[in-house]
């Protein structure tokens, strides 16, 4: 039987948002006897629900709440409305993302130390390493069954692939394959194997791809210790008058004004919702918000080097056929200054369908060049660029001055700007990406600007100095020891890796350190 909370009851941990980190911590949490309460904005959806068109999809999935946007970067031009392009349900964007698990390098939880101080970042070291995150990994790649770990086989290559792998031979590149993903390439958890479908992003009708909504969630909720609340949307977070936080005020489903009293909240609503409701939470004690004495909080955003390069040729590649994103090349990854740049990317297979591509596509909107490319469609090949962006305290979340929600709440201004090593990393991806196709007999090739973020980082960083960030190694605020950060938005710096497999390493890893504090009441 599913647990239901009293809102009165101060003993439960309150999670908001149920992606790879809130998710994945309330699973983690009530395997161990917590109490959880997980509050989520979107509704509850069932892979039933999931429709296998892209238009429809994202009406049905995307977050798309008014947000405003600042800066240089291309999406505050292509879409000033739409920063991100992330999921308001049950589950989080973990429906919506294409299971890409990578590792992040040794190097970049050091990368003050690795970089130096460049001009205009504001780098920083992550207080763990490595090695300390390293057993946390395993068994994160073990709950979300990872291709290529644990003995489980790589995922089938498809048509796109076969051209991108064949284009990474050409240019002698050593680390090709399917990549590690978290999507069932054989039975297992009782879930489906990958049918090759194409709609990874669409939400996986066959449950394949590991998402909290059909995996972490109802193990939890069969603990008797986890009660989730769909279309709960959370207005501000409250503290006693020693400063602990002790409740959450939302709106429920009904829209009705609710109060669950809480012993820990822990916030993991994206980098962009999670440091907005630090700020909507502020108060006469704290008037910056919460956990906010540093100044940091919602600075320091990063969405990864993004950007995509797509090619035609002279015969069918149906690049949409099959598992979106099995398909990387990771030399590029590594730290090699000669390049022109610090830090470094992976290219990893994409295709979007026709409505995505008419939207994303540079050239794009209209004109012979942009249909001539549509014309060729089902001859295209795509990559896409992930890339270590970096941290700036001008890039950052704060609260509109002149938009406001349905709730009458201040939206989330998003800015960024390109730094000029985001942009010489990008030139680059762009041109390999060029010349990988153009190897295997490209006639043209499209490097298309970067979509709304997927990869949503920083804002609530990691750091072992309180001035210097928000959170600690644990996920636990620097000023508020009951409060918690428990998504990406607590990354120091963002990798070259895709995000997802170090949220929920970290989410599992934060788990244990909330159960053993409560074990000795120290919070």
């Amino acid at each position: 039987m599913v647990a239901k909370f009293e809102l009165n009851d101060d003993n439960v941990v309150v999670i908001i948002g149920s992606g790879a980190g809130g998710g994945t911590l309330g699973n983690e949490l009530a395997q161990k006897g917590v109490n959880v309460v997980i509050l989520e904005a979107g509704p509850r959806l069932t892979t039933d629900d999931f429709v296998n068109d892209e238009w429809e999809s994202f009406a049905q999935l995307a977050w798309t709440d008014a947000r405003t946007t600042s800066g240089t970067w291309r999406v505050a031009k292509n879409f000033p409305n739409l920063p991100a392009w992330i999921v308001k349900s049950v589950g989080g964007t973990t429906t919506h993302w294409a299971g890409a698990s990578l590792r992040f390098q040794p190097h970049e939880f050091k990368t003050l130390t690795t970089y130096g101080k460049i001009d205009g970042a504001n780098l920083l070291d992550w207080p763990i390493t490595l090695e300390e995150l390293e057993p946390y990994y395993a068994r994160a790649e073990d709950k979300m069954g990872v291709t290529r770990t644990n003995g489980l086989p790589g995922l089938p290559g498809n048509n796109n692939f076969k051209v991108f792998k064949a284009g990474a031979d050409k240019l002698g590149y050593k680390e090709c394959n399917t990549g590690r993903m978290a999507i069932n390439s054989v039975e297992r958890d009782n879930r489906n194997s990958c049918q090759q479908t194409g709609f990874c992003f669409q939400g996986c009708k066959w449950g394949a791809k590991w998402s909290t909504l059909y995996t972490e969630i109802p193990k939890g909720e069969a603990t008797g210790h986890m009660e989730v609340r769909p279309q709960s949307r959370v207005l501000r977070i409250e503290h006693d008058d020693a400063g602990k936080v002790n409740a959450v005020v939302y709106v429920d489903k009904d829209g009705n004004k609710q109060r669950q009293k809480a012993r820990i909240v822990c916030v993991a609503g994206n980098s962009i919702e999670s440091p907005r409701l630090l700020l909507l939470s502020a108060s006469s004690k704290y008037p910056q918000g919460l956990a906010n004495s540093s100044g940091q909080v919602g600075r320091n955003y990063m969405r990864h080097t993004t950007g995509s390069v797509y090619a035609s040729f002279d015969k069918p590649v149906h690049m949409h056929r099959g598992t979106i994103m099995a398909g990387a090349i990771h030399d590029e990854a590594r730290n090699d200054p000669s390049r022109g740049f610090v830090g470094g990317y992976n290219l990893e297979t994409l295709s979007l369908g026709v409505p995505f591509m008419a939207a994303f596509l540079d050239p794009g909107a209209w004109g012979r060049t942009f249909t001539s490319a549509m014309d060729d469609y089902p001859n295209m090949a795509g990559l896409w660029i992930v890339g270590e962006d970096m941290p700036q305290e001008k890039n950052r979340v704060t609260l509109s001055a002149t938009v406001k929600d349905k709730l009458g709440l201040p939206v989330a201004d998003v800015h960024f700007d390109d730094h000029p090593n985001d942009v010489a990393m990008r030139n680059h991806a762009y041109q390999q990406g060029r010349k990988l196709y153009e190897s295997v007999g490209a006639i043209r090739t499209f490097p298309t600007p970067p979509y709304p973020s997927t990869h949503n980082l920083g804002t609530n960083r990691m750091s072992a100095h309180p001035r210097d960030g928000v959170v600690n190694k644990w996920g636990q605020t620097h000023d508020i020891k009951n409060l918690f950060v428990s998504d990406g938005s607590q990354f120091t710096t963002g990798g070259a890796e895709n995000p997802t497999l170090t949220i929920v390493s970290l989410a599992i890893r934060q788990a244990e350190y909330i159960a053993q504090q409560m074990s000795v009441r120290a919070i």
